[in-house]
């Protein structure tokens, strides 16, 4: 067991995902066949051992709902503790720039009140990865830190990033952090804020109490600006980190799953990803069905070619139809020779016999929920 309670701020939306986003918070999109982007956060958290998770909703929340139910699929249906619904502040006036909004918390002290486990496990609900918290925690206690920062050493990619960076000396103690402009790179070796920290109960708590009604202001440019009088540290993750902001994140994180190393990392290892369990048949082939590189999930009938794609629960893929390098969410319907390339359809989609969809590598296509085509 952890001596941590856990926050994972699950209300971030954005236009650039082109609708994906449109009635339902980002950490709500589905992903990789029967996931919704939440599961990994919330499945990391409980996998450390977290059983006390608090869930910073935005007011469009009936699909995060529906997902979690009472929690039971990620065993937090309990008597003590469990998972808890946080109303969060209305971001639309408060701005998108804010990951972890302090008025979200000011909103709800008394969630942290109640619980009196030492330390608070904080993540933001729109990323992709599969973390243990145990080694960060345990550094945390050693170190008797206020703050410890995860973080990930930049791979010289060259491509450009949105998070903070930060500078420590050899014994991981942070003394410089800053925000990125998204125009400038990684450099090699330097360690890159992943969204996921640790804080002490009671300095959270002090800290709401200061800032809780000056606005909406980001927890960690409070931290940076107090640098000098907490002690906050780092800890390295080797997790797979992909942040989902814009509908090219999704479609290449989504696409990186047809990488068996890739799929090893989040879902194969000890540390599984939990969701709510659908109890489907089977997905039907039939002899005229063509598939390669791709993930199919339950309860699909499959009559025509599948190629690079992933497919949610519940799609019927016609006779003659080509679906190549594109993801169909749940109870899509596409009928007899339609075609789909690098395109994204949401669920209910259904595209009329015939018809030719096709998007680019750089701008996929995406059809919205329940579209008619």
């Amino acid at each position: 067991m952890s001596n941590a309670t856990g926050i994972i701020f699950a209300n971030s939306g954005y236009d650039s995902l082109q609708g994906l986003a449109q009635e339902r918070p980002i950490a709500a999109v589905p992903f990789g066949g029967r996931y919704r982007i939440l599961d990994f956060a919330l499945s990391s958290m409980v996998n450390s051992g977290l059983r006390t998770i608090g869930l910073v909703t935005p007011r469009y929340n009936r699909p995060l709902l529906d997902h979690l139910g009472a929690g039971k699929d990620w065993f937090l249906d309990r008597k003590a503790g469990g998972l808890f619904i946080l109303p969060g502040v209305m971001h639309g006036l408060a701005g998108n720039q804010h990951t972890f909004c302090i008025k979200d918390l000011h909103y709800n002290t008394e969630y942290l009140q109640k619980d009196f486990e030492e330390n608070v496990v904080i993540s933001r609900g729109d990323q992709i990865f599969n973390v243990n918290f145990q080694n960060a925690l345990e550094s945390h206690n050693n170190n008797q830190a206020d703050v410890t920062l995860i973080y990930k050493v930049g791979d010289n990619s060259g491509e450009p990033i949105y998070e903070r960076l930060f500078e420590m000396d050899k014994n991981q103690k942070v003394y410089s952090i800053k925000e990125q402009t998204g125009l400038e790179t990684i450099e090699s070796g330097y360690p890159r804020f992943v969204n996921m920290f640790i804080i002490r109960r009671d300095l959270l708590l002090n800290i709401v109490e200061k800032y809780g009604s000056a606005g909406c202001m980001d927890l960690i440019d409070i931290l940076a600006a107090n640098l000098e009088v907490l002690n906050i540290y780092g800890s390295p993750t080797d997790s797979l980190i992909g942040l989902i902001s814009t509908v090219n994140d999704y479609f290449h994180r989504s696409m990186d799953l047809l990488d068996l190393a890739v799929r090893e990392k989040l879902w194969l290892g000890k540390d599984q990803i939990h969701t709510k369990i659908v109890d489907n048949p089977p997905t039907r082939y039939t002899a005229q069905a063509k598939v390669s590189n791709s993930l199919i999930a339950s309860g699909c009938t499959i009559d025509g070619e599948v190629l690079n794609s992933i497919v949610f629960r519940g799609v019927i893929v016609e006779r003659g139809c080509q679906i190549n390098n594109s993801i169909i969410l749940p109870n899509c319907h596409i009928y007899e020779n339609a075609q789909t390339e690098l395109t994204i359809l949401d669920k209910f989609v259904k595209v009329n016999a015939g018809n030719i969809l096709k998007g680019s590598l750089n701008n996929p296509l995406v059809v919205i929920k329940s579209t008619v085509i």
